[in-house]
């Protein structure tokens, strides 16, 4: 009988959640205050996590949140290795997540065609 998860996105789901709760908690950085990291990509051999991120205000200019998030990566990568038993923490890599932002625009052109329709 095959797992319902395998052992690759159990290892990710607590990268994330510990990785969140660190940037949440320690961090006063200005260009993280409202970034969140929504999912994570490990490699096959765990030392690879692409991390993807998404900031609360959709106007945020995204580059500052990514240097902040490359500032910061050794000590959330140190942290993550004192919270997380692993012979080797994986290589942290940050990407935006820019899912929000496509589907609030799909809202809208739905918005728009519903309205035209009606006159």
């Amino acid at each position: 009988m095959a797992r319902e998860f395998s052992r690759n996105q159990r290892m990710g789901s607590l990268i994330l959640r510990t990785l969140n709760e660190t940037l949440r908690l320690d961090l006063n950085d200005p260009a993280l205050v409202g970034v969140a990291l929504t999912s994570i990509d490990l490699s096959h051999d765990l030392s690879i996590a692409k991390i993807y991120f998404s900031t609360i205000e959709l106007t945020d200019e995204v580059s500052e949140s990514l240097k902040g998030l490359q500032r910061a990566s050794s000590y959330l990568r140190r942290k993550l290795g004192a919270s997380i038993k692993v012979r080797h923490v994986p290589e942290l890599r940050f990407f935006h997540d820019d899912s929000i932002s496509k589907g609030m625009e799909i809202s809208n052109l739905i918005d728009q065609a519903n309205r035209e329709k009606k006159n």
